[in-house]
């Protein structure tokens, strides 16, 4: 049953004063949903206990003018921590990049086309309060079309199946995570990374509330279907070694087969004087497994490229610039004082 999305309870309002929640938000030519974002989240913010909280919104490498909206934004709310990529390193690496620049002791991750809620924040700050270190959110009700629910579904059957890790179903990128497991995933060296499937992986409780999943605010989703794929190949790839296994579990029991046809071939001969005959069989049955074979060559390829990958050892980002204030913000501080800007390097590493 999906319950309302309820404003802070009476459970946060007496919750620790001096806890502060960081939300982390990537954006990709997200200029049309940017200030009803930004509005949403901080109102959302402004109603809990604790703080300062802090936004970070990390462009990665926007084409529209959703960088310059973030820089302006950030002069205004010494709260926002504005991060720009030097280019479009994708979905999960900007993902990465805001948890290298949160400082809260509780971090929430949301997509920036606001179908994730900024007003589900207090649900998932009630069941941190509650001792959970992860609290994700499961959606429900979703507004894309059959055959790409369709796919969802069959992706998250898949890497439940294959995965060595449980993953929950249905369960996205929106979450709410202690400091302790947001250290514990900005410690992974990981180059293709997937997140959902790391959050699983570092363990502690865990806990899933279903959030029915809001209708895209505007614009058009970054999410192609290539990427959609890659997305479900870093998943699977990442956490199951079982598509290796399973070639060799094929080639055991081809072999099993072979020795059944061989066995049966040379009785017939020997018994019954008789040649088993199968131009057609044999045919097919050659096409079949070479095909096989390039599959699973494929596969083999799938492994060997990620390696290849992680072992160049390059950042799994590269930051352009960030803007923050570098007066720490009080409810008493409306307006920051000092705006500090600064071109930094490879994997949020600063230079200045």
């Amino acid at each position: 049953m999906v319950g309302p999305i309820r404003g802070p309870s009476s459970r946060l309002r007496g919750a620790d004063p001096q806890m502060r929640i960081s939300v982390a938000v990537p954006l990709y030519n997200e200029s049309s949903v940017l200030p009803e974002l930004l509005a949403r989240i901080g109102r959302v913010l402004d109603s809990l206990p604790g703080g300062p909280h802090e936004i970070v919104c990390v462009d990665d490498g926007s084409r529209d003018a959703t960088w310059d909206m973030l820089k302006d934004a950030a002069r205004r709310d010494p709260r926002l921590v504005a991060v720009s990529l030097s280019r479009n390193f994708g979905h999960q690496a900007a993902f990465s990049a805001a948890l290298d620049y949160v400082s809260g002791d509780a971090v929430v991750l949301m997509d920036g086309d606001l179908q994730d809620p900024p007003e589900a924040i207090p649900q998932l700050l009630e069941k941190f309060q509650e001792g959970y270190d992860v609290v994700y959110v499961v959606r429900v009700k979703r507004k894309e079309g059959i055959v790409l629910r369709s796919c969802y579904y069959l992706f998250y059957a898949l890497i439940r199946l294959l995965a060595d890790v449980r993953l929950p179903r249905g369960a996205g990128d929106f979450s709410l995570m202690s400091r302790r497991v947001v250290d514990e995933l900005t410690r992974t060296q990981e180059r293709l990374r997937y997140l959902r499937g790391l959050r699983t992986w570092v363990g502690f409780r865990q806990v899933g509330i279903p959030i029915e999943r809001a209708p895209r605010h505007s614009g058009v989703s970054k999410y192609s279907p290539r990427r959609l794929l890659k997305l479900a190949f870093d998943g699977i790839f990442a956490f199951s070694i079982v598509p290796i296994r399973a070639a060799t579990l094929l080639g055991g029991l081809t072999i099993f087969f072979s020795i059944l046809v061989a066995s049966y071939s040379i009785a017939a001969k020997l018994f019954f004087n008789h040649s088993p005959q199968g131009f057609t069989a044999l045919i097919v049955s050659m096409a079949f497994f070479a095909g096989t074979q390039l599959v699973f060559l494929g596969v083999i390829g799938e492994y060997i490229g990620r390696i290849y990958e992680e072992v160049k050892a390059r950042p799994t980002y590269i930051v352009q610039e960030t803007i923050r204030s570098r007066r720490p913000w009080t409810q008493s501080t409306p307006e920051p004082t000092e705006i500090y800007i600064a071109a930094t390097g490879g994997g949020g590493l600063e230079n200045a």
